[in-house]
C-alpha cells in the first residue's frame, strides 16, 4: 500500500539518478526501494540489498548504483503534489477549497495508516463514520423509523439499528445488499432489506422519520484507506458525482415525514461536493437546517471533519428538518 500511495514521490526520487527509462518491472523494485529508504524505516544497507536481491539480475547493477545514491542525497521535492504523492489537481482543488494549510495537513494525514476502530459489537468502523450513524438517530425515539437510502455495507445502517431505530437499508444491487445482511448477522441487529434505485425509491411518501443520504462521492476524504484512489479518480468525476448527489437527495425529500430530518453526508471534502450541493438541495425545498456541534467543524449549514482533526477519515454531513 505504501508504494502505491507514494508512487509519484518514489518515481521523483528515483528519476533524478535515471538518465534513460526503465521497463516497469524495474521502475517497481526501484519504487519499492526508494519507498523503504525514505519512508520504510529500513537502515539504508539493508533496504538496498533487499530490494536488489529481488531486481531482475540483468538490472541488479543499475539497481543498486541508483539506490545507493538515493540513500547519500537528501530529497528535494519542487512541489506538495510530488512530495506528497498526489495529482496536482486533488493538491489544487483541496487547497482552494480548505485553504493550503488545511488542505496540505488533510494530504499529510491520508498518506499515514488509518487506526483501527472497532465499535463495541465488533465491527470495524472509523469514528467519523460513527459520528454520522450518531448524528442520524440523535432525538429518535426507539423504534422510530429510518430509511439508509445507500446502505452498503452496511456499517452505519447496523450501528442504527443497533440504536433501537427500525432501520430500512436500500442499495441498488442485491450483491451489496449481502454484504449489508451478513454485517447485520455478524453483529446480531435486525433491519429490512431492499432492493431500490435511490434516484425512485419504492417507498410511500412521508413514511420515515429519518432517512439518511450517505451518497457516492469522490472519495477524497478516505485516501488512506483506498491506496490507489488518488491514481483513479480524475478531475470531471467531482462534479458528476455532485449531481448525483443532488439528485439522490431531491428523490429522499418526499419520504421524510413532516417534522423528520433528511441527513446528507460524504466522506469526501470538496466544496462542490459539501457546501454546494447543500446551497443546491435548500434552493429547491424550505429547509431548516440543524448544524452538528463539537467535534464538527461548522461547514456552511452543517459539520466537517478534516482526517487531521481525529486522525480519521474527512467526512462532512447536514442536517434538514423537513416541514
Amino acid at each position: 500500500y505504501g508504494t502505491t500511495r507514494m508512487r509519484r514521490a518514489c518515481d521523483h526520487l528515483i528519476d533524478r539518478f535515471l538518465h534513460d527509462d526503465v521497463e516497469p518491472v524495474v521502475r517497481r523494485v526501484l519504487r519499492l526501494g526508494a519507498y523503504q529508504l525514505r519512508w520504510g524505516g529500513v537502515p539504508p544497507h539493508a533496504a538496498v540489498s533487499a530490494t536488489v536481491d529481488t531486481a531482475p539480475k540483468r538490472a541488479r547493477g543499475l539497481c543498486n548504483a541508483v539506490l545507493r545514491r538515493l540513500a547519500e542525497h537528501d530529497p528535494e521535492w519542487p512541489s506538495p503534489g510530488i512530495e506528497l504523492s498526489y495529482p496536482d489537481w486533488i493538491v489544487d482543488r483541496l487547497v482552494a477549497d480548505l485553504g493550503e494549510e488545511e488542505a496540505l495537513g488533510a494530504l499529510a494525514t491520508m498518506n499515514t495508516a488509518a487506526p483501527a476502530v472497532v465499535r463495541a459489537d465488533g465491527y470495524h468502523q472509523d469514528r467519523v463514520s460513527q459520528l454520522v450513524a450518531g448524528l442520524a438517530v440523535e432525538g429518535l425515539a426507539a423504534g422510530g423509523s429510518l430509511l439508509d437510502l445507500c446502505a452498503a455495507p452496511g456499517g452505519k445502517a447496523t450501528s442504527m439499528a443497533g440504536s433501537g431505530a427500525w432501520v430500512v437499508a436500500a442499495d441498488l444491487r442485491m450483491s451489496r445488499l449481502g454484504l449489508v445482511r451478513s454485517n447485520a448477522e455478524r453483529v446480531g441487529v435486525d433491519l429490512q432489506l431492499v432492493q431500490a434505485d435511490g434516484h425512485r425509491p419504492p417507498f410511500r411518501l412521508a413514511s420515515f422519520d429519518r432517512v439518511l443520504v450517505d451518497a457516492p462521492c469522490s472519495g477524497l476524504g478516505v485516501l488512506r484507506r483506498r491506496a490507489d484512489a488518488r491514481w483513479r479518480i480524475e478531475p470531471d468525476d467531482v462534479e458528476r458525482l455532485a449531481d448525483l448527489q443532488v439528485r439522490l437527495l431531491e428523490a429522499a425529500l418526499p419520504l421524510v415525514r413532516p417534522g423528520g430530518q433528511l441527513i446528507y453526508s460524504v466522506c469526501t471534502v470538496t466544496a462542490a461536493e459539501t457546501t454546494e450541493v447543500d446551497e443546491r438541495i435548500r434552493a429547491l425545498a424550505e429547509l431548516r437546517t440543524e448544524a452538528p456541534g463539537a467535534p464538527w467543524r461548522p461547514l456552511g449549514s452543517g459539520g466537517l471533519l478534516l482526517p487531521q482533526d481525529l486522525d480519521s477519515e474527512g467526512m462532512a454531513v447536514f442536517r434538514y428538518r423537513v416541514g
